[in-house]
């Protein structure tokens, strides 16, 4: 049993991410809804799937403590979508705003909650979001999340695609951030299918511009909503189970590091019940990938900077 909060529960993420984790949390858990509008509906239609979770939806600055009283899990995909024509910096100037009023209520009513970050642009959310926790004397970098699980999601499926494979069989690691230019997935490692370095590079591209091809084709109307539930849903459910004391447990996930070039990046972790248990090498880089990282380090570095510079004026 555990006790696992979605903040922005009524949002087009937060409402299929419920409904995901209302099928999969253990009998007996508590799923809490918030959001500014709209939660105590949501909660009241996934209270009728009948499945052994409680779900309660709270609305409104005045509920976010009693949405996160005694909360183990948090997972946050408030905020707005991205639309045709938008930057990620573009999304920031909104939604750090949003990250910064949830994580204060995070330090203040759970601060040794597992905290995953859905909300973009990730690579700049979750140093607000340390930041904050920091401020707060609270702060834990083993239990801060970025949650970039839609990229390796996007990876296997693609290679499932290409390589006429069973996609849930593949197993592969993107590395970096949570945006194109900075994303890296490392083909060079997948085991059981080989690529030419044509395809290597048209993968790589496709695997990076997913996000800005799904808000194409929805044509204003949103982004990638479905299967970032579906990558939030992963994600959470690793945590829950690492919560529950199974072991083995490896995911990417964009987190402060030490000894590497920057102060956030996405790695591959083994989680345990405090959340990074390990962080586990990257491994060998071929010499595109090598490069492809080289250029991305530079860009990581000043979204992560945005992030520092947005608190530095709030706080």
């Amino acid at each position: 049993m555990v006790k696992v909060a979605v903040l922005g529960g009524a949002g087009q993420i937060g409402q299929a991410l419920a409904l995901l984790l209302k099928m999969q949390l253990p009998r007996g858990s508590s799923l809490n809804l918030y959001d500014i509008v709209n939660t105590p509906g949501v909660a009241a239609d996934l209270s009728h799937i009948n499945t052994g979770v409680k779900v309660e939806g709270f609305k409104g600055d005045a509920q976010l403590e009693a949405a996160l009283t005694g909360v183990e899990v948090v997972v946050i995909p408030a905020g707005m979508p991205r639309k045709p024509g938008m930057t990620r910096d573009d999304l920031f100037k909104v939604n750090a705003g949003i990250v910064k009023t949830l994580i204060t209520g995070v330090a203040k009513t759970c601060p040794k909650a597992l905290v995953a970050i859905i909300t973009n642009p990730v690579n700049s959310t979750v140093p607000v979001a340390a930041g904050v926790l920091k401020a707060a004397g609270v702060y834990d970098p083993r239990r801060v999340f970025g949650v970039t699980t839609l990229d390796v999601v996007r990876t296997q499926a693609f290679i499932g695609e290409l390589k006429g494979v069973d996609p849930q069989t593949v197993q592969a690691h993107v590395v970096g951030g949570h945006s194109p230019e900075t994303m890296l997935p490392l083909l060079s490692q997948v085991s059981g299918v080989s690529f030419t370095q044509p395809e290597i590079e048209d993968l790589t591209k496709r695997i990076q511009d997913a996000g800005t091809f799904v808000v194409n084709a929805k044509e204003g109307a949103g982004s990638a909503t479905l299967s970032m539930a579906f990558a939030g849903a992963r994600f959470t459910m690793a945590l829950v189970r690492a919560l529950g004391g199974e072991t083995g447990i490896v995911e990417d996930t964009y987190i402060q590091v030490d000894n590497q070039e920057t102060e956030f990046l996405s790695v591959p972790v083994e989680l345990g019940p405090n959340g990074v248990q390990k962080v586990l090498p990257i491994g060998s880089l071929s010499s595109y990938e090598e490069s492809v990282l080289k250029t991305a380090i530079p860009v990581l570095k000043q979204n992560i900077e945005t992030g520092h510079t947005f608190l530095k004026a709030s706080l």
